[in-house]
């Protein structure tokens, strides 16, 4: 299975719209995770339009949306939050034991805007970073195979 994984659009509080390169990149995924702050709905129906979509609540949204999931893809665990309840800001250690509390392989995270794949041999830490207001130089989405191995792939965004 081929996961997109994306997280803090900030449509429209801070950005206008989504880069095309996000739609491109997932036209070939069976499902969409937004780890949070998506901040119109707009966007989560703009994504259902390519895959099944699993969202979670990030601090700036209105949405009713459930604040975590654990899904299980063959096998496999794994765990959607926003982030914004680990202090500090993408703290791994705290990411990586809130991981091992929700008893998942992986922990997929967003709220810092800035990319991580981290293999802590225990558990998979992911963060897409965000395509449209990083904290760093890089706008990026992921992408996820969860088949015999698990494979994360940090996707740039060109404008």
């Amino acid at each position: 299975m081929l996961i997109g994984v994306i997280s803090d659009t900030h449509l429209y509080d801070r950005a206008f719209e989504l880069p095309k390169a996000v739609f491109d990149e997932f036209s070939n995924v069976d499902l969409i995770i937004h780890c949070g702050d998506v901040t119109d709905k707009e966007i989560l129906d703009s994504l259902k339009d390519l895959a099944k979509v699993v969202a979670v609540k990030g601090n700036m949204d209105y949405l009713n949306l459930p604040r975590k999931e654990i899904l299980e893809i063959n096998d496999i665990k794994i765990g959607v939050i926003h982030g914004d309840v680990v202090y500090p800001r993408g703290d791994r250690l705290k990411l990586r034991l809130l991981g091992k509390e929700m008893g998942v392989d992986v922990l997929i995270s967003g709220h810092t805007h800035t990319p991580f794949i981290d293999d802590c041999r225990d558990i998979l830490l992911l963060n897409p970073g965000s395509p449209t207001v990083p904290r760093c130089p890089l706008k990026s989405i992921m992408k996820l195979s969860v088949e015999d191995k698990l494979e994360a792939k940090l996707i740039p965004i060109e404008e």
